[in-house]
């Protein structure tokens, strides 16, 4: 039988995790099927358990279930334990693993895709929940010059920035803010990062023009067809540069096949099919 692995989350319909990874299957000569799996927002732990029991070999964990999966694992990589998220889980005879490869996966479209230059950069994260948690410490690893956490609850971005601050080297600050506190001084020339869901329903978050004309480039986790409305307001504001999260997503899909299978797949015809079919659809 073939193994089995598969995205977990709710909704997860939209899911585009089976297809990156059946791809990744047929470039590498991995015998696997990858599933789309709902659980119940309040039965995720036995959702997880049950796939185990019926020989899953590995999950990658989507909204909202990050910070469940933490909690799930018996051993946890230094990343999510910085992040208290996780979005890989792997289960073998040793135990459950978890692993957050949203991070790595967003420092790789960055670098390699989009050819930013992270060293010394400033960046604004805008969220303060498992999906900005997941992607600070591997943009401090990168050696970014600060990072500024906001969030609508400004206790949420503190608290976040405060437990993220030791893996900031000694010229490094984490800090956390509420979002009336995001300024053009404090977005100038900054990588501005959406990690909130707001995308997901194409929500217009409530971020002054001058913090967008203010930035370098404007990232948002979510993706699709079309810009976001984060992108299009960063766009329509004087923002040099956007782009959207797919790339991320294929990124980061690659980083859990390779902890899954050993092998690390090719993600530029990856990303370009997907990208293909979802102007398609």
């Amino acid at each position: 039988m073939s193994d089995r692995y598969a995205v977990i989350g709710n909704p997860i319909a939209h899911s585009r995790s089976p297809f990156i990874h059946a791809r990744f299957a047929a470039q590498t000569g991995q015998d696997l099927v990858y599933d789309r799996l709902l659980a119940p927002l309040d039965g995720f732990a036995a959702a997880v358990q049950a796939f185990v029991e019926s020989g899953g070999c590995g999950l990658n964990v989507t909204v909202p279930f990050k910070e469940q999966a933490f909690a799930l694992a018996g051993r946890r990589s230094p990343r999510v334990e910085a992040a208290g998220a996780a979005n890989t889980l792997s289960f073998d005879s040793n135990g459950w693993t978890a692993e957050n490869t949203d991070g790595i996966g967003l420092v790789r479209d960055l670098t390699a895709r989009h050819g930013v230059a992270l060293a010394g950069q400033r960046v604004v994260v805008l969220g303060a929940g498992g999906a900005a948690s997941g992607v600070v410490l591997p943009l401090l690893e990168a050696g970014v010059r600060d990072v500024l956490i906001v969030n609508r609850t400004a206790a949420r971005a503190v608290a976040l920035a405060s437990r993220l601050a030791g893996g900031a080297g000694p010229q490094t600050a984490v800090v956390g803010r509420g979002l009336d506190g995001l300024d053009a001084e404090s977005a100038a020339g900054a990588l501005l990062i959406n990690a909130t869901s707001a995308g997901l329903s194409d929500a217009r978050l409530p971020i002054a023009d001058e913090v967008f004309a203010a930035a370098a480039f404007a990232y948002d986790m979510v993706y699709g067809a079309r810009p976001t409305a984060f992108l299009a307001q960063a766009a329509a504001l004087g923002c040099p540069r956007q782009a959207d999260g797919l790339g991320m997503l294929v990124e980061q899909a690659a980083e859990s096949f390779r902890l899954w299978r050993g092998v690390a797949p090719q993600t530029d015809p990856v990303y370009r099919q997907l990208r293909d079919e979802i102007g398609r659809a």
